[in-house]
């Protein structure tokens, strides 16, 4: 008995300073989850509770912090836009997790683009469609090596400043202290709705000012006490 097709490949993160690597499993996405950024998509932050998506988790681009990695300017869509994220890596899972039990969940963290075809996205949106064709897709989720969690860094993150640069012009910046619900908050309420599972990602959320690439244009992402990573975009 054999595949009648090729079987895919899975996807791996590193972990930083260690030789071991991350199986990279689900990737959830919560959605508006910075006040301003909220805003400025047309939300009231103060009403609404996180919600969530997924991307596919081939959309996942490892990329070092030494490194400058590539993703091409995907097909369908002529508004590209960036969104820097906090990303957690799930170590142990379960449902319907406590606060207590959600911090101890984390593994990791990591820096994370959801790269995001707002065109399509906005089209979706306006006849109450899923947003898959907006959000998961090729290249679009270029995420850095796991960062082991400690209890120094747990609090570090938490007031962490996160921004992203175009070209080296600043773009978004912010701070984890902002995030509308907080991590184990997020992890909480995903918990709720799916049964998490060692190897999952959480995309936390985006700051505000979203915008778009094109062609040519190199991102500088960072979480600070994390990294930085380079993403630019070909043809």
């Amino acid at each position: 008995m054999g595949f009648i097709v090729p079987k895919q490949e899975g996807v791996s993160l590193p972990v930083e300073g260690s030789q071991d690597i991350f199986p990279v499993g689900r990737v959830y996405c919560v959605g508006r989850n910075y006040a301003e950024h909220s805003r400025e998509m047309g939300d009231d932050p103060d009403r609404d509770p996180p919600f969530f998506f997924a991307k596919d988790t081939s959309c996942v681009v490892p990329v070092g912090f030494s490194e400058t990695a590539s993703i091409s300017y995907p097909m369908a869509t002529s508004q590209f836009d960036y969104e820097v994220e906090l990303v957690v890596a799930i170590g142990k899972g379960g449902r319907y997790l406590s606060i207590e039990e959600a911090r101890k969940s984390i593994l990791g963290y990591a820096v994370g683009l959801d790269m995001t075809r707002r065109d399509l996205q906005g089209q979706a949106k306006k006849k109450g469609r899923p947003w898959e064709v907006g959000k998961s897709f090729d290249e679009s989720a270029p995420i850095s090596p796991i960062v082991l969690k400690s209890d120094s860094l747990i609090a570090q993150i938490e007031r962490a400043e996160i921004g992203l640069k175009v070209n080296g012009e600043l773009k978004q910046i912010s701070h984890v202290s902002n995030l509308t619900w907080s991590i184990e908050e997020v992890i909480c309420k995903l918990s709720e709705v799916f049964e998490l599972r060692a190897g999952d990602l959480i995309m936390t959320g985006t700051p505000e000012n979203v915008g778009a690439v094109v062609s040519g244009d190199e991102m500088l992402a960072w979480v600070e006490h994390l990294g930085e990573i380079k993403v630019g975009v070909t043809d």
